[in-house]
């Protein structure tokens, strides 16, 4: 379960990989995102994967991004900000 959103948001695209049977790096070819930024992404690198890469990532699943969000992933995350 996923501790904060980047985490989250690292889940979410491992699972609509899976769920649409598409390689990482398919993925970021389809989003015209470089696939090191993906992996940054699923990797913890990335403490801000950026709303543009997400929506691109989006693009490419041909998901909007409410549909992104609407998982139970991001049901019960804690606060950002403490």
């Amino acid at each position: 379960m996923a501790e904060n959103v980047t985490q989250a948001v690292a889940e979410r695209i491992l699972e609509l990989c899976v769920q649409r049977k598409i390689a990482v790096n398919a993925l970021a070819n389809l989003a015209g995102v470089p696939p090191m930024t993906v992996y940054s992404i699923l990797n913890g690198q990335s403490k801000n994967p950026g709303i543009v890469n997400i929506k691109m990532i989006c693009d490419a699943l041909e998901i909007p991004l409410k549909d992104f969000f609407n998982a139970d992933v991001f049901e019960h995350l804690e606060q950002e900000t403490k």
